[in-house]
């Protein structure tokens, strides 16, 4: 793996270990040689990913929309930013420089950019990991609602490996380090599950 894409809110959250977590997985990153991809911003959750990475002498890209460019505070230090017209732009600038697809606590925007790739994983259109880092168990309602819409017959159980999620940056990486995306079909037929 070259880079990872993570996916965060640029706001730091009420927790004080969502930032210390977006530390620990940018140091990671540097620890293997994988670059980030992001959302460009110097403020909150993506601040601090963005920063450890580079203290640690990694490369970071960022890619922002230029409506969000004053909004989300820019960040200047980046080893490269790019400005984008859309948040279309942003995302399939993000998904093409990456190989996989790491979602820290953020909000609805951070779930859409991550659900986006994972629907374009269960389509086929491409075969990166995609994954949690559940810190302080932010994603736990969201791993029973996953859970739910398999029950419910919306999704295959067999896409359940290309939604990781883990607590700890190393174990998800290793995970992501050894990921094949499962090879099935679509959609779910009478008395399949």
């Amino acid at each position: 793996m070259k880079r990872i894409c993570v996916y965060c809110g640029s706001n730091p959250g009420r927790r004080p270990d969502y930032r210390a977590a977006a530390r620990s997985l940018g140091e990671e990153l540097v620890r293997r040689g994988i670059g980030l991809v992001y959302g460009g911003a110097s403020i909150g959750v993506m601040g601090a990913v963005a920063d450890a990475v580079l203290e640690g002498g990694g490369e970071v890209i960022g890619i922002i929309p230029h409506a969000l460019a004053a909004r989300e505070v820019a960040h200047t230090g980046l080893t490269q930013l790019d400005v984008v017209d859309s948040m279309h732009q942003r995302k399939a600038r993000m998904a093409e420089l990456s190989d996989g697809f790491i979602a820290l606590p953020g909000g609805w925007g951070t779930l859409e950019e991550l659900f986006e790739a994972l629907t374009w994983s269960q389509l086929g259109l491409h075969h990166k990991p995609c994954g949690l880092l559940n810190i302080s168990g932010y994603f736990n309602h969201l791993e029973a609602f996953l859970e739910h819409t398999m029950a419910e017959q919306f999704v295959r159980t067999d896409y359940r490996p290309m939604m990781m999620m883990e607590d700890e940056p190393a174990t998800l990486l290793n995970r992501f380090a050894t990921y094949r995306a499962p090879r099935v079909h679509k959609w779910i037929g009478p008395g399949e599950t």
